[in-house]
């Protein structure tokens, strides 16, 4: 059985389609990486499994149990980590999680015991009297995955849980999340930050304008998105006249040539080289090889030849067409 699953789950604000028959299957110990862009359905979801919104058609369900009929077998076993943390920022933050343990109903020596045990997890152990309000963007968001974790719940929610943090703060909350991953939680993140995602999840779902555009495993959404092969090429000299003889090579669509530095990024100064961007279509993905030979053949000497990698975030952008509500 499914950890997490959705039949046809629809969300509807009047005319508004926030979703529109999201169908999604999650397995025990999956960490899910979320990816659409603002409005795209992604916190809508989040919230339906949380039991904070009712669908308008459709299911949602975890662990077998059905959200909106069994909200309440279903809220001891998951975590929601919004993207802000919220109120009762003038507690200290023992008191803060003491407050939440007890409210679920975890009693006496045993909640002295998990509230010291998340703290040590979530590495906040030496902010134990510091007053919620006084912590960082990035401590109060590992203060809010301390807080969801006191009942030891299957499921983690997190929406945008790296949202406004700097550098160091996005390692430290991403490191956590591994540590979680690595205990067997089953994990749902949304996040723009795409290369993060591609890092902690085993599986993504690409979703725009309430449509899943695409899920499946990450190796999965880098196939399908790999729709074009782009080869990044260098000779020694005649860069535009090496260019123009692979226009007429059969299967290539497109001859670029740009300007990078030494690194492969994009020339700012003076160490710099002009670079062919050569695009072909699949039918010449078994003569790639061939490349090279018809460049060497002709007279030009080679001084380098890669083909671009498909990440995550190229991935998002050839699957997706920048739709928004």
């Amino acid at each position: 059985m499914a950890m997490i699953e959705t039949i046809n789950l629809s969300k509807e604000y009047g005319e508004l389609v926030a979703l529109n028959n999201l169908n999604l299957t999650i397995e025990s110990g999956d960490c899910f990486g979320f990816i659409g862009p603002n409005g795209a359905g992604k916190t809508t979801t989040i919230k339906i499994l949380a039991t904070l919104l009712k669908p308008t058609r459709g299911q949602a369900m975890i662990d077998g149990l059905t959200v909106g009929y069994q909200n309440r077998q279903i809220r001891p076993i998951i975590g929601y980590v919004p993207d802000f943390m919220g109120a009762y920022e003038d507690m200290v933050v023992s008191e803060y999680l003491e407050f939440f343990a007890a409210a679920y109903d975890i009693q006496g020596g045993q909640r002295k015991r998990v509230v010291a045990d998340v703290l040590d997890l979530t590495d906040l152990t030496y902010k134990t009297n510091a007053e919620v309000n006084s912590l960082s963007r990035g401590m109060q968001q590992r203060l809010s995955v301390a807080r969801v974790l006191l009942h030891d719940p299957k499921v983690l929610l997190m929406d945008e849980p790296a949202s406004g943090l700097d550098p160091r703060a996005r390692i430290e909350i991403r490191e956590l999340l591994k540590e979680l991953k690595r205990m067997g939680k089953t994990i749902i993140i949304s996040s723009h930050i795409l290369s993060e995602l591609a890092e902690l999840c085993n599986v993504v779902g690409i979703i725009e304008r309430g449509n899943m555009v695409f899920h499946g495993s990450v190796r999965e959404v880098m196939q399908k998105a790999k729709l074009q092969h782009v080869l990044h090429i260098t000779v020694a000299d005649r860069t535009e006249e090496a260019a123009k003889m692979l226009h007429g090579v059969p299967g290539v669509k497109q001859v670029d040539l740009v300007e990078e530095d030494s690194s492969g990024a994009f020339a700012r100064g003076n160490d710099q080289r002009t670079v062919i961007h050569l695009t072909v279509d699949d039918s010449m993905v078994r003569s790639i090889s061939d490349i090279p030979n018809r460049l060497i053949n002709a007279g030009f000497r080679l001084t380098s030849f890669s083909e671009e990698a498909v990440n995550l975030e190229t991935a998002f952008m050839r699957l997706t067409q920048g739709l928004v509500q």
